[in-house]
């Protein structure tokens, strides 16, 4: 179950993009009792293709405006994202000291992260799938949530998802790639420390599939939905563009 914590509300469209339609936007308490989870749901308002995508955030959470603004401009493309609260109002601030990441790393229970991105896919099951509007979900994760991305895809065997898109995953269980059943599109920089390229290249060897490794030179974590320069503006439009031409070809082509 689910109840609309507020109403739906139009999304001042600020972003220069001729494919862009109105969006609308409204906040989600998904679940019951203490699985209850606050969630973000964007709606194509025209051109709505029907199909489900899961966004799984960095450590700054589903409120993080960068994260909030990626979402917008994929449901502009005709798309219906969700990005559950994976920190469950705890996200990491860059306020606090860096000393104590590790700490509230650990605080972030793992068996429960796990639970409500389950939670959250069931929801747009029961949304797009079960209407039979949409066959398959996609899922993207940016940092933390990109380095789910690979966990859940392997614990869901192709069931629900038809593809992923990982932006420079952290904290990946490489092993489990083996697992994964849909081709994975995994994007970073070659100055990313959190993300080194050769366990990417390693992840798409286990996939196969037609998984691919897409590399910018240079570019450090964070760049595509937190770029800091002019330079990282361009990098980062066009690292957008393949991951709409693979959720195109992956999900609303074969819906």
């Amino acid at each position: 179950m689910f109840r609309v914590s507020c109403s739906a509300v139009e999304v001042e469209d600020d972003i220069n993009d001729e494919a862009c339609e109105l969006v609308s936007g409204a906040e989600l308490s998904i679940g019951e009792g203490p699985d209850c989870i606050r969630a973000y749901l964007f709606k194509a308002v025209k051109n709505n293709n029907g199909t489900g995508v899961l966004l799984l955030s960095d450590i700054f959470g589903f409120e993080d405006s960068s994260t909030r603004d990626f979402a917008y401009r994929v449901a502009c493309n005709g798309y219906n994202i969700l990005v559950p609260d994976l920190f469950r109002g705890d996200p990491w601030s860059k306020d606090r000291p860096k000393a104590m990441f590790e700490q509230w790393m650990a605080s972030q229970d793992a068996q429960r992260i796990a639970k409500d991105i389950a939670t959250s896919t069931k929801w747009l099951v029961d949304e797009f799938m079960a209407a039979g509007i949409s066959k398959k979900l996609g899922i993207i994760g940016f940092c933390f949530g990109g380095g789910r991305v690979i966990e859940v895809l392997a614990r869901d065997q192709g069931s629900c998802f038809g593809t992923g898109i990982s932006f420079y995953g952290t904290r990946i269980d490489q092993s489990l790639a083996s697992n994964v059943k849909v081709p994975v599109l995994l994007i970073s920089g070659d100055n990313d420390p959190l993300c080194p390229v050769s366990i990417l290249k390693d992840i798409e060897k286990r996939i196969g599939r037609g998984s691919r490794v897409v590399i910018f030179e240079g570019r450090g974590h964070g760049f595509a939905h937190r770029p800091l320069s002019p330079e990282e503006d361009v990098d980062a439009e066009q690292a957008f563009t393949k991951m709409r031409n693979w959720l195109h070809d992956g999900l609303a082509v074969n819906n």
